[in-house]
């Protein structure tokens, strides 16, 4: 067993690496996967059913599996298929198609009185969808991100499966390949804390914001 302070060692630079990976993958994510919603959400037919069918195929394919079919555009990207930086493409690729359904499913769940009243006003395209649908979506919204964020730090440990970096590679490298059961422990510990501090604050954020 490792003391603490070479335990504390490993584990800070790791933590910050899926903090990096986490933060700017939501990014991304959400500048992504709200336009992909929304228009899954307003698109006619002819362009709902394959748009449908693409964000599907995305959201089947296994993280692990997406993570090697995506590595020649992460390489033309980040220029390397290792380290955070890397991650965070495949993160990302993986994550949009997830939240853009949740993204889809929320703004579904607003009153259709107000889409009527907005109409009635004059609103309409992008005008509703800005004044009206994302407003009063807002509490659905971050439950939505909420949960995406929760995926992408699993994912972002299912990236030290490949040099990923992060807890996952941590895990990994000491946890199961030197059989370091107390460094293992710590990494779950660690990813546990943080998935339920994300899933509070994102509850609590939404029921504050919840004007039903």
């Amino acid at each position: 067993m490792r003391p603490l302070t070479e335990l504390a060692d490993l584990l800070l630079p790791a933590t910050q690496e899926t903090l990096y990976m986490v933060a700017l993958s939501t990014l991304v994510t959400v500048a992504g996967g709200v336009p992909l919603g929304v228009l899954l959400t307003r698109a006619p037919k002819s362009v709902y059913r394959p748009l449908s069918a693409a964000v599907n195929v995305g959201r089947s394919l296994p993280f692990v599996i997406l993570l090697v079919l995506v590595m020649p555009l992460t390489r033309a990207i980040a220029g390397t298929t290792i380290g955070p930086e890397a991650a965070v493409v495949p993160l990302s690729i993986g994550a949009i198609p997830f939240f853009a359904r949740l993204v889809e499913a929320a703004l579904h769940e607003v009153d259709p009185g107000l889409i009527e009243a907005g109409r009635s006003l004059g609103l309409r395209g992008w005008g509703l969808v800005t004044k009206v649908l994302l407003p009063e979506a807002v509490p659905g919204l971050i439950r939505a991100l909420t949960v995406t964020i929760v995926a992408i730090v699993g994912y972002s440990a299912m990236a030290g499966v490949v040099g990923g970096g992060g807890l996952g590679d941590l895990a990994i490298r000491y946890g199961h390949q030197r059989f370091e059961t107390d460094v293992l422990l710590a990494t779950v510990a660690l990813l546990v804390v943080g998935v339920q501090l994300v899933q509070s604050g994102g509850d609590l954020l939404a029921k504050r914001l919840d004007r039903r």
